[in-house]
């Protein structure tokens, strides 16, 4: 680390925030560009099949997190990121020749490895920097997770404009203009940026990895594949989901979906310095709370339940002796029935409703001269409950959440320079490993889930089983930390 803030520690920080901003373009490029290919037909692919295509960039981007993070100690930041920014441009440009699932799929796990921009730009940001200023200079990096919003804004007015509805083959454009995207940020790294070792050199590879036995890297790791892994996963899932759920169109989805991903990276610098000000525990303590009730409330689905309600029953035997849709008689003994009115058939997309809608009526079940006794049903009730689960109450919730988890990734990677001053390439990768497989994995359980259960708000219900994880996790943590009592310890310690 740098004892000081220079205009050269700010300088390296623009551009490693704009080369990760590029690499997470190109890591969520399948997002939109699957979820068009699907829905003009030019491919049929399953929804397991685009699960497993979401997933595979993200896979690569992160089981080579740690190797990159590695490299980037050893030899500097400038000639690892560069040369990771060319090698990139060569698959996604070869996705412009592909016409098959097998093809689409083998040049996704080549230009997937620019998710380990994060390893590269997060050892390449800290070395600049003095340890007072790694919350806010790595939240600031962390703002290249707008790269994410960049795709779902951009890409699909991008794909309208090339293939005008008609012209669909002019798809292959797309990646073309990525690959090139690419190309000119290795050129501008290469000739503007300069290269910086860790101070601490000659290092064995044992000697490297030496951190990673440490339980509480493997607890930032979890932490990190919800706020991070789950947020990459949602970034891309959320545009078919938009498209399927709620019948939006492609560019109208990729808006929607950047209300997610754009305040989720773009909150990132808010969250290191929040984190430099309050502790990345108490900051993760919030995280995981909002991160549990948003979820609750995304988990539950769009529905309409007929189901049996409050009925009538006689008070004494007799005769029944008059019937209609508002009242029963039994003898001379009169029983109101809740008629079946306003009722509606079918309800309005388009109409706003906050809450669940309920209808109930009553039917009669016994006609004139039917003799009756005691307790006996007169007329059985039915209830009829509509949730619309309102898209633009979904989309602010999507929103909530993804700012929160934005702000959850900046308190991560705060712990990490307090603890691993001298590994944050390795420990940085690590946890960006850990937390990149939520990214890989995210779409697929996704994809299996919807197919499994017909309920596009099951990846909710799972992201809700493990925020209450993480948070249990962290809870158990902070309780041994104070039965132990210990007064020498500050609040932001974390035990092992």
């Amino acid at each position: 680390m740098d004892a000081t803030v220079s205009g050269k520690s700010h300088r390296m920080l623009f551009f490693n925030t704009l080369a990760f901003t590029v690499c997470f373009a190109v890591w969520t490029f399948n997002g939109v560009m699957v979820t068009f290919l699907v829905d003009n037909n030019i491919f049929t692919w399953t929804p397991v099949q685009i699960g497993w295509l979401l997933g595979i960039p993200i896979l690569t981007g992160s089981i080579f997190r740690l190797p990159l993070g590695m490299m980037t100690d050893k030899y500097g930041g400038k000639w690892v990121f560069g040369s990771l920014l060319l090698f990139c441009s060569i698959p996604m440009y070869c996705v412009s020749l592909v016409n098959s699932f097998e093809g689409f799929a083998f040049c996704s796990l080549g230009f997937g490895l620019a998710g380990t921009g994060f390893a590269i730009g997060i050892a390449n940001t800290s070395v600049w920097y003095p340890k007072a200023w790694q919350g806010r200079a790595l939240g600031i990096f962390g703002v290249g997770n707008a790269g994410a919003a960049v795709t779902t804004l951009l890409a699909p007015t991008i794909l309208g404009k090339l293939t005008g509805g008609t012209e669909l083959d002019n798809w292959r454009t797309l990646p073309k203009i990525y690959a090139a995207s690419l190309l000119i940020m290795a050129v501008l790294f290469f000739l503007l940026t300069e290269n910086k070792k860790h101070s601490i050199t000659g290092r064995t590879t044992k000697q490297l990895l030496q951190p990673l036995k440490s339980i509480r890297v493997w607890r930032f790791g979890l932490y990190y594949f919800l706020v991070f892994g789950c947020f990459v996963a949602f970034s891309q899932w959320l545009v078919p989901y938009f498209v399927n759920a709620y019948a939006a169109s492609l560019v109208t989805a990729g808006l929607l979906a950047s209300l997610f991903s754009l305040p989720s990276g773009l909150i990132r610098a808010l969250g290191g310095w929040m984190s430099d000000k309050w502790g990345g525990r108490k900051v993760m303590y919030w995280v995981f709370t909002i991160s549990i009730v948003c979820c609750f409330l995304l988990s539950i689905p769009q529905m309409e339940i007929k189901t049996p309600g409050k009925a009538v029953t006689c008070s004494k035997k007799g005769i029944v002796t008059f019937v209609s849709d508002t009242l029963i008689k039994v003898d001379d003994k009169e029983y109101k029935v809740i008629a079946k009115t306003g009722f509606k058939e079918s309800y309005d997309v388009n109409e706003f409703l906050a809450f669940p809608e309920k209808q109930s009526w009553q039917v009669p079940s016994v006609k004139v001269g039917d003799e009756v006794k005691k307790k006996q049903l007169l007329a059985k009730g039915v209830s009829r409950i509509y949730f619309q689960a309102n898209l633009w109450i979904f989309a602010i919730l999507v929103l909530i959440i993804g700012t929160v988890w934005g702000i959850g990734k900046a308190g991560v990677y705060r712990l990490i320079p307090d603890y691993f001053p001298n590994e944050i390439g390795v420990v940085g990768g690590m946890v960006g490993v850990l937390g990149g497989l939520g990214g890989f994995f995210g779409p697929i359980m996704f994809g299996y889930l919807l197919d499994w259960t017909g309920l596009w708000t099951s990846s909710w219900i799972l992201m809700l089983g493990l925020s209450v994880i993480c948070f249990w996790w962290m809870k158990k943590v902070v309780s041994k930390l104070m039965n132990k009592a210990a007064p020498t310890y500050s609040t932001d310690v974390e035990l092992k």
